[in-house]
């Protein structure tokens, strides 16, 4: 049948308006592999990898988010791209293992406790060491006595350690009962911790640290305040000259010497003199909280000579009834200081460990501005003062029974008065025995008030 213009232009509108559709329909279908629906590509990836996914914080997650739906999208793609998604989720767990380890040590760092300051473990409250304390003076050479302080070259202080009093094994085996509770009452009363024990006599091993004062006298405590319009703290330098357990290298150290000159010949120099006799205590101040705060205190009392004798010699080189000074030790890795350069060549300085150079003075920066450290440190353990060629600081700080107690504290300048008061009762010649040394060769003497 003829067909007209119109109706041939009829079927192909119709044919037209029928191919867009399915075109739309297959389009539609098509890019439905690649539209972002969270809810339903979070759902097939779940059946496909869920494992994966499950163990994924929900932080990671969010950070992850654009990263985890173009690997979804890009599983939904044709096999051809296949061998890529196979290996996309091997990555995908490295990733978020490596994330989910960095945020457990971030919360291991958080949740550890903080890290001590190094100088906190070395630190030591309290009472930290007792003893003994003597002071020689050496006589100058070819000078066989000694009348005024201009004849004196050497002047020294001897350290003897001991256990405190209530530790020390009774001396006799066959106490009685009441003496045991005298000696657990001495448990408890104050400032029995700085009381030392009774030293025994003749015994030649014995611990022992000799130190070289470098002014011949010890400064004064009464002068000068300390504090405002009180004109500051007089102050000495000791070096720690032997450190040793046997009492015979010191008689022989102390005792008279000859050697020869290359101008003179031979030389001879007298023996040192016994000036003094009493007991001390070295104590750290309890109260400090930061390492800033922290004070040695170093005071004695002494028991010989007793106030009838008591003379010229130990006023002359500064050696009171009872006194304390604020002690320091100096970092042997600082330079000398003062006008004066006051201070041992570095061959001779002490040679502490870099525990110690790290935790007491700080070096490499942990304290002070210097890479060193710190230029002086309070005595934070008493294993600082058992090296030879430690250099130390005595700043006088008081005088007197009173002003001892007000140093040491917690009963201790009160404790010492008594326990020396008790030993003063000893004669020169017990004296002598405590160091097993020869009176005849370490003259006694001045014990009694006057140069010899």
């Amino acid at each position: 049948m003829p067909t007209t213009r119109a109706q041939e232009a009829a079927e192909k509108g119709n044919l037209r308006t029928h191919q867009p559709a399915d075109h739309q329909k297959e389009a539609a279908a098509k890019p439905a592999s690649k539209t972002k629906n969270p809810s339903s590509t979070r759902k097939s990836a779940a059946g496909k990898k869920g494992p994966q996914v499950k163990e994924t914080s929900p932080t990671v997650g969010e950070k992850r988010e654009p990263e985890a739906e173009e690997k979804q999208e890009e599983t939904m793609e044709p096999p051809a791209k296949k061998t890529k998604t196979e290996d996309e989720p091997r990555e995908n767990e490295e990733q978020i293992n490596g994330i989910e380890a960095g945020a457990e040590a971030d919360a291991d760092k958080e949740n550890a406790p903080a890290k001590r300051h190094p100088a906190q473990s070395m630190y030591q409250a309290g009472t930290i060491e007792r003893g003994h304390i003597y002071f020689f003076y050496r006589p100058k050479v070819e000078l066989e006595e000694v009348h005024s302080l201009d004849d004196v070259q050497r002047f020294y202080m001897l350290l003897v350690p001991r256990p405190p009093q209530f530790a020390a094994p009774p001396e006799s085996s066959t106490q009685a009962d009441g003496d045991d509770e005298n000696q657990e009452m001495n448990l408890i009363e104050s400032g029995a911790d700085a009381v030392p024990a009774a030293e025994p006599k003749g015994q030649t091993k014995k611990r022992f640290r000799l130190l070289v004062i470098g002014k011949k006298g010890l400064p004064d405590p009464d002068a000068g305040g300390g504090g405002k319009g009180g004109g500051r703290k007089q102050v000495f330098w000791a070096t720690v000259a032997t450190v040793s357990d046997d009492l015979k290298k010191l008689e022989e150290g102390l005792g008279p010497k000859k050697y020869q000159t290359k101008t003179r010949g031979e030389r001879s120099q007298a023996a040192a003199r016994l000036a003094a006799r009493g007991a001390y205590a070295i104590v750290n101040n309890e109260a400090a909280r930061t390492p800033s705060q922290r004070e040695t205190h170093f005071g004695y009392h002494l028991s010989h000579p007793d106030d009838e004798h008591f003379g010229e010699v130990q006023e002359t080189l500064g050696i009171h009834k009872a006194s304390s000074f604020v002690l320091q030790v100096k970092n042997p890795l600082a330079p000398p200081s003062g006008p004066g350069q006051v201070g041992l060549p570095q061959n001779r300085r002490a040679d502490y460990p870099e525990e110690v150079l790290e935790g007491v003075f700080g070096k490499g920066g942990a304290r002070g501005r210097e890479s060193y450290g710190l230029r002086f440190a309070s005595v934070e353990r008493r294993e600082l003062l058992d090296y030879e060629g430690a250099e130390l600081l005595f700043i006088a700080a008081r005088s007197g029974e009173e002003g001892l107690e007000t140093s040491l504290g917690e009963g201790r300048g009160h404790a010492l008065e008594e326990a020396e008061k008790e030993e003063s009762k000893e004669t020169m010649d017990e004296v002598m025995k405590e160091l097993a040394m020869n009176d005849g060769k370490i003259p006694a003497d001045p014990l009694e008030g006057e140069w010899a």
